[in-house]
């Protein structure tokens, strides 16, 4: 089995080497929340953490609260690089987005476990739904699209190895589908079209809507094998790459050290996200087992969503790459959910 702890290490240092490349400031708030979320992973390895879990109250009363600062945030949150996604107490920040993607895990870990023989009920499928919606639409609304993506593809993930009948599961598909087209025509904001358009006609725009997209080729086009060195990337140090040090770390990664570097870190993440599934398939409960997964999918879709908008083919909506971009909420969070996968995998 692949131990968590050797691909996690090597994405943390991957991150913080690349923080220091780009401002110190950046990788001192950033190593304090990989020692917060040390400090979380080890204290789930000492306490009875089931009993938390599994209590009637505790999963679904953070659930509400959660929700309930999601609608804090689009009422008293500041609207950052055109987003409503913080709550700032003085000197820090918070996204509490982050915080409902892994309790939505656990949500539908709880939900989906107890409910196993019952899901081919519509009613039970559609309640889980309205689970997902909810915090989905409030993030939305931000706007959003990125968290709200992850939020329903860990409902999907968990819901389509629960149980649901085959039939049941195409139904839903032309559903989502159907759904798709009508947040296309209906929801999606002007700007949000013009960046999955842009992925169409990338050549269209170069100063608008392509532009980040460009400058990351750029950078991913100019590193070579080898990179660029430390410090020396010119698409960074510049102000040429946008977001560097969160939406396009892994262009700038892949600038000062090449793609050798770049393969070493998606290498590490793909391992880390494989010893999580490990993990799943060898814990004794349905309720373990769907915790994992949904800490894989949500791992996963933060990966591939992060290094497609890179690399030109999915469009740019914002979110981390796991454990190597800044954000001490998503940190935090994603070392939380390290912490309950290794107690599991240790039968703690």
């Amino acid at each position: 089995m692949i131990s968590l702890f050797l691909p996690l290490g090597v994405l943390l240092v991957a991150g913080l080497t690349m923080l220091a490349s780009l401002s110190m400031k950046l990788f001192v708030s950033q190593a304090a929340a990989v020692l917060l979320g040390a400090a979380i992973v080890f204290l789930l390895y000492r306490i009875d953490w089931r009993a938390l879990l599994y209590s009637r109250w505790f999963v679904p009363s953070f659930y509400v609260f959660t929700l309930l600062l999601l609608v804090a945030v689009l009422v008293v949150g500041p609207t950052i690089r055109n987003v409503k996604s913080w709550l700032v107490l003085g000197p820090l920040r918070f996204q509490p987005a982050e915080l409902m993607k892994a309790v939505l895990v656990f949500v539908f870990a709880l939900y989906f476990s107890r409910r196993h023989l019952a899901v081919a009920r519509w009613r039970v499928v559609i309640y889980s739904l309205i689970l997902a919606l909810l915090p989905a639409v409030l993030v939305m609304a931000g706007p959003d699209m990125g968290s709200a993506v992850i939020m329903l593809g860990i409902w999907f993930g968990i819901l389509s190895v629960s149980g649901l009948p085959k039939a049941r599961f195409f139904v839903l598909l032309l559903i989502i589908a159907i759904a798709a087209a009508g947040l296309w025509l209906f929801a999606l904001k002007d700007y949000q079209k013009s960046r999955i358009l842009g992925l169409i006609y990338p050549e269209r725009d170069a100063l608008g809507v392509n532009y980040n997209t460009i400058q990351s080729k750029i950078a991913i086009g100019s590193a070579g094998l080898w990179g660029k060195g430390f410090r020396q990337g010119t698409q960074i140090q510049l102000g040429f790459l946008p977001v560097p040090e969160s939406d396009f770390i892994l262009s700038a990664l892949t600038e000062e050290w090449g793609v050798v570097g770049a393969l070493v870190v998606i290498g590490a993440e793909l391992a880390l996200i494989i010893g999580i599934l490990q993990v799943g398939i060898r814990a004794d409960g349905n309720t373990e087992k769907f915790l994992c997964l949904g800490a894989a999918v949500m791992f996963s879709l933060n990966f591939f969503m992060n290094a497609g908008s890179a690399v030109g083919i999915l469009p740019v909506v914002g979110v981390t790459f796991p454990f190597v971009s800044y954000g001490g909420s998503s940190m935090v969070v994603n070392m939380l959910l390290i912490g309950f996968i290794n107690a599991i995998g240790l039968k703690r």
